[in-house]
């Protein structure tokens, strides 16, 4: 027996007790979970425009957030902006060091918009923030990249600088309006919050503030903030960060793994007490992707400028944690997208399309491939196959193993930075043009 095989026989046993809500929800960014592997069955192999596409719908504004599924109903957030005058763009351009593209807008209105998961049929849109000079953003980015958690028919919206809230889907009221979390990003918001019990985890690092916050999900009150405590580059474009929080357990005792700019921490998820930190020795900054977890090891993505992946074990000794890099790797890590764990394996993509296979416990390249030319949404791990997102709207599958076996490659209209969801059956996708069901 296979390893990849084994690997999946125990996934499903662990699952028996929640095998149908694991596969008729996907709640946040990457799934059940957070690591991008779905206990999902029946989805499409292969598909076109004319191919398998059971609805294609036009979703008003602009976003690269994930759809969230809940009780059949597919929930995405986006912005719906008005373009700066010329004279305005002008002058806001002014106030910053940052060279990049950027979109100044004069206002956006912030929505999420809910549709039905058999049909399609678009059943709310609804505003929930109203922003008049929204901070400016790559002109690549959005003002609803990340990606909502669905919970009990509450729906969690971050859009970064702009606010958090908490929207009743039954209802359709905005329940709770935090808007407090208001840090200089420049490039638009990036980093998707994470819920542990009570508490929404939000990053906030932008060029003039860097720190976690815990928010009540219930209220939308503040229950702790912790600033960064690393030293960060004199230069204030290399302090920003758009990474994902993910929640591990060491020891039996549950961490956040938090990746900032330059440093990697570990929090109390109950305090937000700083448990350890530890430097990525060389540059990194503007990293968006979310870590990985397994074998006891965490994997992280360094960002930009010279990505790196660590592997870091945290060891417990006295009541104190203390972590160390067992293995790092350079070759083709990504800037932007996640990795994957599958079975003894994790797989990856370059920000220009080389993918590669690589032992987890060992950094052991396996395989490398191209596969396309952009990547920078995460991929997934679903009925079995590997499925890696182009930003050109081609979708890779691949059979997960030691030796690559592509199965498809699919193309779709549209570029595409959102990362796919899936449920039993079915395969959500999202292009700046459409949001599409696959079955």
């Amino acid at each position: 027996m296979t390893p990849e095989k084994l690997f999946s026989i125990l996934a499903c046993l662990m699952g028996i007790a929640t095998t149908v809500s694991a596969g008729d929800q996907w709640p946040e960014w990457r799934g059940p979970g957070g690591q991008g592997y779905a206990q999902v069955r029946d989805l499409p192999v292969s598909w076109s425009e004319t191919e398998h596409v059971a609805w294609k719908v036009a979703v008003p504004g602009r976003g690269w957030s994930t759809p969230v599924i809940e009780n059949g109903q597919v929930w995405v957030t986006t912005g719906v902006d008005t373009p700066a005058s010329k004279t305005d763009a002008e002058r806001r351009r002014k106030t910053t060091t940052n060279a990049q593209p950027l979109t100044i807008s004069e206002t956006v209105s912030l929505r999420a918009v809910g549709l039905d998961l058999k049909t399609g049929e678009v059943l709310h849109n609804i505003e929930v923030i109203t922003r008049r000079d929204p901070q400016m953003i790559h002109q690549q980015n959005s003002y609803a990249t990340p990606t909502p958690i669905i919970e009990n028919g509450r729906l969690y919206c971050h859009y970064g600088p702009c606010g958090i809230a908490c929207v009743d889907v039954r209802s359709q009221k905005v329940l709770w309006l935090n808007q407090s979390l208001d840090v200089k990003h420049e490039n638009g918001p990036g980093s998707s919050p994470v819920l542990w019990e009570d508490h929404l985890i939000v990053h906030c690092d932008g060029i003039d503030q860097q720190y976690i916050v815990a928010i009540d999900k219930n209220t939308g009150k503040q229950i702790w903030k912790t600033n960064r405590t690393g030293t960060l580059r004199d230069d204030v474009q290399m302090r920003k960060s758009y990474a994902t929080s993910l929640i591990v357990d060491v020891e039996q005792q549950p961490q956040v793994i938090s990746p900032g700019a330059d440093w990697v921490y570990g929090y109390d998820p109950v305090s937000g007490r700083e448990l350890w930190k530890l430097s990525y020795g060389l540059l990194g900054f503007s990293n968006a992707s979310r870590p990985i977890a397994g074998n006891g090891l965490i994997y992280v993505c360094t960002g930009y400028l010279n990505a790196r992946m660590l592997a870091i074990r945290v060891d417990q000794k006295e009541g104190r944690s203390f972590p160390q890099v067992v293995w790092s790797l350079k070759k083709q890590v990504p800037n932007v997208s996640s990795p994957l764990m599958v079975g003894q394996e994790i797989y990856f993509v370059s920000d220009n399309g080389i993918a590669l296979c690589i032992d987890a416990k060992t950094g052991k390249v396996h395989w490398i491939q191209r596969i396309g030319a952009k990547f920078w949404a995460s991929p997934l791990y679903a009925d079995g196959r590997i499925y890696f997102f182009g930003s050109e709207g081609d979708t890779t599958v691949i059979e997960p193993g030691r030796s690559f076996r592509k199965l498809a490659n699919n193309k779709l209209d549209g570029t595409m930075f959102a990362t796919g969801a899936a449920v039993d059956g079915s395969l959500l996708l999202r292009t700046d043009q459409a949001l599409y069901c696959l079955r």
